[in-house]
């Protein structure tokens, strides 16, 4: 029989760690597999843990009581914590020496279950924090006040720390604590509260080296605490010639987008906004950027943006914006003049430009996916969609690289010009398609009829269709 080589097993399984089933089931291959898995499973279990999940989660409460001291376990069912089984053997593998992520808001939730018994909090925090383990990822929830600072081993445990999630009213003791050990990090997301925002923050990012990856999460758009907004942003704008990656969900009071002059990623995701002027990103060049996000931010920006980008932009995505015809002919130029890289893009097509489309494919021939917003809302001059004309460009000059297609739209194409595009996409890779259906208030509209699944299941019994989704919870991007 042929073995891999442990070190090259753990090489290809660690690529399915986002894959938690497929795990699973390679667990029962052998005890190598078995050994190499556990490690990858336990990175971060907080993840298998996400909805309302009951059962899994108290599975998981009782997998970590197994790992506290019999005085402790005794104790909490002399308090009749009825979540408990009834007996318990020594764990095969100490499961939470290989945790790397803490999330003290899942770890909150075992605390609520387990009556807030203090000796069992106490342990639980040591088992995850001590001397002998190293986390990189910290969830801090509101709240938070317990002093996880000075649990013995506490900065050895988070000597190594890249990654740190909290809310800007933090409690002083943690902040505190945090900003004294955690001088590794290099990715933050901070949620800015309304008001009583904690000022030393900014010490705690002035404490870290390098931050290469921030996110700021604004807790309201139309009521937020703006003098400590310019102040966090000033301080960001010091790590400005490392940040690679920036995320925010306002309009910024600084100019601390223009000074990321080595901006790899930008992701501006805002709610309510779409009055705002955005002034900010107007002759703006970020040469290095090349994923490009945007939710409600207005496309003449963008445009200008886009043109400032040195070519190497390689994925759009602009939604839930809408906008006249001309400037969606000029964002749509502004694309496929500027980004000869592209291979991802998300954009909402007026019926009047479906010839730009054609000129965006015939330009960009690396591009493999392509989701196609459409929406002529009669306010902007929109007229009825010309699908036909769609799938007509889409097999003519769509680049050998494009496969996966998305199509978002309200009303529905005919079974005649569906069907006439499926014909016409034979002998091309097969597709990746996936459609979703809503109406002008954003509600799903699943009524696609029989006929459309049997054309659909004829076109994959024919290869024309690899993968095919309809649904608004499956509907993914890229």
């Amino acid at each position: 029989m042929f073995y891999l080589n442990e070190d090259v097993l753990y090489l290809v399984l660690k690529e399915l760690e986002d894959d938690g089933k497929t795990l699973y089931l390679c667990l029962t291959v052998n005890k190598t597999w078995c050994e190499i898995i556990i490690p990858i499973l336990w990175k971060n279990p907080w993840k298998y843990l996400k909805g309302n999940l009951l059962k899994k989660k108290l599975l998981f409460i009782n997998i970590i009581i197994s790992h506290l001291s019999d005085a402790s376990r005794n104790n909490l069912k002399s308090l009749k914590v009825d979540i408990l089984t009834n007996s318990y053997t020594k764990p095969l593998f100490n499961y939470i020496s290989f945790c790397k992520y803490l999330n003290l808001h899942n770890l909150n939730e075992i605390f609520n279950i387990i009556n807030h018994n203090n000796d069992a909090k106490k342990e639980i925090f040591n088992l995850f924090i001590n001397e002998n383990t190293r986390l990189t990822h910290l969830y801090v929830p509101n709240q938070f006040d317990y002093p996880i600072h000075l649990i013995p081993g506490a900065n050895l445990c988070f000597s190594n720390l890249k990654f740190l999630s909290c809310n800007t009213s933090i409690n002083d003791n943690v902040l505190s604590g945090l900003t004294e050990m955690c001088k590794s990090i290099t990715d933050i997301e901070l949620v800015v509260k309304e008001d009583k925002n904690n000022y030393g923050i900014v010490k705690l990012i002035e404490a870290t080296k390098k931050l290469f990856n921030v996110r700021l999460l604004v807790d309201s758009y139309y009521k937020y605490d703006e003098p400590f907004c310019k102040v966090l942003e000033n301080s960001l704008i010091k790590h400005s010639n490392f940040i690679r990656h920036f995320y925010m969900t306002k309009q910024p009071d600084t100019k601390i987008i223009s000074s990321l002059v080595n901006l790899n990623r930008l992701e501006l995701k805002i709610y309510g906004g779409t009055n705002m002027t955005w002034n900010c990103l107007e002759n703006l060049s970020l040469p290095f950027l090349q994923i490009l996000k945007a939710q409600c931010i207005p496309v003449e920006v963008l445009t200008n943006l886009i043109k400032n980008t040195n070519n190497n932009l390689i994925k759009i995505k602009i939604e839930e914006i809408s906008h006249y015809e001309i400037h969606n002919k000029k964002i749509i130029q502004t694309i496929y003049r500027n980004c000869p890289n592209l291979k991802y893009l998300k954009l909402l097509f007026r019926n009047s430009n479906i010839l730009e489309l054609e000129n965006l494919l015939i330009n960009c021939q690396g591009l493999s996916g392509l989701y196609i917003i459409i929406d002529n809302s009669y306010y902007f001059g929109g007229d009825l969609f010309d699908w036909g004309y769609l799938f007509e460009v889409l097999t003519k000059s769509s680049p050998i690289s494009l496969f996966k297609i998305k199509l978002q739209f309200d009303e529905a194409p005919t079974m005649e010009s569906l069907k006439i595009f499926f014909d016409n996409w034979k002998g091309r890779h097969s597709l990746s398609l996936q459609t979703l259906q809503v109406n002008s208030d954003g509600v799903n509209l699943l009524n696609w009829d029989y006929r459309y699944l049997d054309l659909v299941d004829e076109c994959k019994t024919n290869g024309i269709i690899k993968k095919y989704k309809h649904d608004v919870w499956t509907f993914q991007g890229f």
